[in-house]
């Protein structure tokens, strides 16, 4: 197992890295839409919230050797479904066909007050 880490992607808010390479397989973390040069979260529709979002997880698939053109599962957690629409265009904009396997959940509280975090897996 081989930890990732990049300073452009926000730094880990807990007991866990930023994103974990095993054999050909790389796992990131859920990413949020914060910025990694300020730390904070950043203001703006959801479709905004998702593209911040996405460039964080590219950022750690970088540090693995990898691109969202690697990603093979995506888990989406949105917290209101009524964003889902936004998302998914922002979403269909930065993923490339065959689009990855993917489950999009609504949550009632993520660990910061955002509106998406996404987490995926990749093979390199």
């Amino acid at each position: 197992m081989e930890e990732l880490t990049t300073d452009d992607a926000p730094e880990s808010i807990g007991p866990y890295s930023q994103g974990i390479a095993s054999g050909d397989r790389i796992y990131v973390s859920g990413q949020g839409p914060v910025d990694p040069d300020t730390g904070e979260v950043i203001q703006g529709t959801p479709g905004e919230q998702t593209r911040r979002t996405l460039q964080n997880v590219a950022a750690v698939l970088q540090a693995g050797g990898a691109s969202l053109d690697d990603v093979v599962k995506a888990t989406v957690f949105v917290k209101d479904m009524r964003y889902y629409d936004e998302v998914n265009e922002v979403y269909g904009e930065l993923m490339s066909p065959p689009y990855p396997a993917r489950s999009a959940v609504e949550v009632v509280k993520l660990p910061v007050d955002i509106d998406v975090e996404i987490e995926v897996i990749a093979e390199r």
